[in-house]
């Protein structure tokens, strides 16, 4: 009985993790476009997204104001396009983040410099 019972746990974990595979290569064969900064600032402005790795949302108003929401905190920063990037600042730094953005319907893939990625779905 203890024998099938670990059998069984390794079955459900390399299911699992078969399945977690899957589901790379099918993000993997999206077909991402990447936006330019008109395409960006049409794609950010006045919308909220939501971010499901986290639970997180963010809202982009017109102003260049952002307001990011996790587990009920609210952090304000500002954003903005610099030429074909989303760029974003969160005080007290005064450093600005820079990330290239693709789309994939109502998909947004945020691409950090080392190839860091998020993603987010639009909330609203």
């Amino acid at each position: 009985m203890k024998i099938l019972g670990l059998l069984l746990a390794v079955f459900t974990v390399s299911s699992a993790c078969a399945a977690d595979d899957m589901a790379l290569i099918e993000a993997d064969t999206r077909d991402w476009v990447a936006l330019s900064g008109d395409d960006i600032r049409t794609a950010l402005t006045d919308r909220r997204l939501f971010y499901p790795a986290n639970g997180a949302t963010q809202q982009f108003f017109a102003s260049g104001r952002t307001l990011y929401i996790h587990a009920g905190q609210e952090s304000w920063g500002v954003w903005q396009i610099e030429a074909d990037a989303y760029c974003s600042q969160w005080p007290p730094s005064d450093l600005w983040a820079c990330y290239d953005v693709g789309r994939f319907e109502t998909l947004l893939r945020f691409v950090a410099p080392g190839s860091d990625v998020t993603e987010a779905v639009y909330a609203d």
